[in-house]
């Protein structure tokens, strides 16, 4: 809750824990199960996912998911600033935002159009190209996807390798960015071990935080601003605690609705995807890696010693956007590549197969889900109930149908034969839609990039009071 590149204000940011394993890019799987530094989240009962709850990760520790995520480094598509544009959002548009994505930016591959030099966020190449990726991607342009040397230049279309937020193999979270430049700054404070628990509202604007401390509940006042970045489950859990949100819904939970903001915790929205995966005929994977003791102890060494080898990237290394059909104006299809795979997914492990294998992931990219952050509860350190409607249009079934399919033709390309031995999940027997999309309702899972539940924009400042400037910070100030 602080804005540390404003020198001249006083600010106090509230965060959680730490861990080594956050600076070792392979490390984040330990992080996606580790409750000291992950909310550890799940989704209420999904309904066409065969009644699962999803796993949801969050970052709980300086840098919020930045600091647990694979840290793939890619920028929306064009075409979605374009749209926040038209609808009426100034200054959101493509044009406007790319300066920002470039400034930001300490590019290896050096500044360009679309890409800068000397800012605060690391952006690299993968460091150590898997053998088994670099035939992923082969296979990928076999399989007619055309290759791209750069997601996040002129074009996203294509197939390639990712670039990542990491610098000398050590991830770059937005903690490293933004916050360890400022930590000497004489007016930030990081109150570490904090909860938000409700903002403090006086004459109808926000003018403290209380929050909880390992001492109990405290406060914070804010002489100028507060800055809610709880992300897309934390922020509006947060408002709704504050009397902020659906009025009759802050009723039921028994909380004074001080402002009835319907779309607070409205629109949900994440990317939706499954798992394709296939035994390897070459000890080349992370599931060797993961089961042999010497294989770690080298991987170890390796990484110590010269910052390269298996430990210094996350595993997926490579990818590929592609359209589910051709007459749609960008690509709403992303295939993972993965030099591993689970046979057992749970909040608290990751199991790998026993054997040599990979994975092929078709992740979509724009389902039609609209779901929902509420409360469960009027305890602020109780989770939030957070709701997902995945698979509920034909579009939705299709798109995963189209991506397992394409899955199976890359692994069927000559550049994998010396790889691919056979698809264990779901298997070669699972072939007709009907089992496929049977398949996806038992073990597709959201992809963690939830998004929509602040809705901003011209609609909510004729809603809400506003400054007269038009900043990111008081455009969605609420009160």
């Amino acid at each position: 809750m602080c804005q540390p590149t404003v020198p001249y204000k006083k600010n106090s940011l509230l965060v959680r824990h730490t861990d080594p394993w956050i600076h070792i890019p392979l490390g984040f799987p330990k992080l996606f199960i580790d409750g000291r530094v992950n909310w550890k989240f799940e989704t209420e009962p999904v309904e066409a996912l065969d009644g699962r709850r999803l796993f949801q990760p969050r970052g709980r520790v300086l840098g919020g998911s930045s600091s647990i995520n694979g840290t793939i480094y890619i920028r929306g598509q064009p075409r979605d600033y374009d749209g926040w544009r038209q609808r009426g959002l100034e200054g959101w548009d493509w044009d406007s935002v790319l300066p920002y994505f470039v400034r930001a930016e300490d590019n290896e591959r050096g500044a360009d159009g679309f890409h800068g030099a000397g800012g605060p966020l690391r952006v690299s190449d993968v460091p150590t190209e898997w053998e088994l990726h670099r035939a992923m991607v082969a296979a990928a342009v076999e399989a007619g996807i055309p290759a791209n040397p750069d997601f996040n230049g002129p074009e996203q279309e294509g197939t390639g390798f990712y670039q990542f937020t990491a610098s000398r193999k050590r991830r770059w979270s937005s903690a490293k960015a933004y916050l360890a430049p400022a930590r000497k700054r004489p007016n930030l404070h990081v109150e570490t071990l904090a909860q938000a628990r409700r903002l403090l509202i006086e004459e109808g604007r926000a003018a403290g935080i209380e929050y909880q401390t390992p001492d109990g509940p405290k406060r914070a006042h804010a002489r100028r601003e507060i800055v809610v970045s709880g992300g897309a489950f934390g922020s509006p859990h947060l408002l709704q605690l504050s009397g902020i949100g659906p009025a009759e819904h802050l009723a039921e939970m028994g909380i004074r609705p001080l402002r009835d903001l319907p779309g607070v915790g409205a629109h949900l929205r994440d990317h939706f995807n499954t798992y394709i995966s296939f035994r390897c005929a070459r000890p080349v994977t992370a599931n060797d890696l993961a089961r042999s003791l010497p294989r770690r102890l080298a991987a170890g060494a390796r990484y110590a010693l010269f910052g390269d080898g298996p430990l210094a990237s996350t595993g997926i290394c490579a990818g590929a956007f592609v359209r589910t059909d051709p007459r749609l104006d960008g690509p709403d299809l992303q295939i993972n590549m993965l030099s591993w795979s689970a046979a057992r997914r749970t909040p608290d492990t990751i199991e790998p197969h026993p054997f040599s294998a990979f994975t092929l992931s078709p992740v979509h990219l724009r389902p039609d889900c609209d779901g929902s952050v509420r409360l469960k509860s009027p305890d602020p350190l109780a989770a939030p109930a957070i709701r997902y409607e995945f698979l509920r249009s034909e579009y939705d079934r299709q798109a995963i149908l189209y991506g397992m399919r394409l899955c199976r033709k890359i692994a069927g390309q000559p550049a994998l034969a010396p790889f691919t031995v056979e698809e264990v999940l779901p298997g070669p027997a699972c072939e007709s839609d009907e089992d496929l999309l049977a398949d996806v309702r038992a073990r597709a899972v959201a992809n963690y990039h939830p998004v929509g539940t602040c809705r901003m924009g011209p609609d909510v400042a004729r809603r809400i009071h506003l400054t007269q400037e038009s900043e990111l910070l008081t455009r969605g100030v609420i009160f």
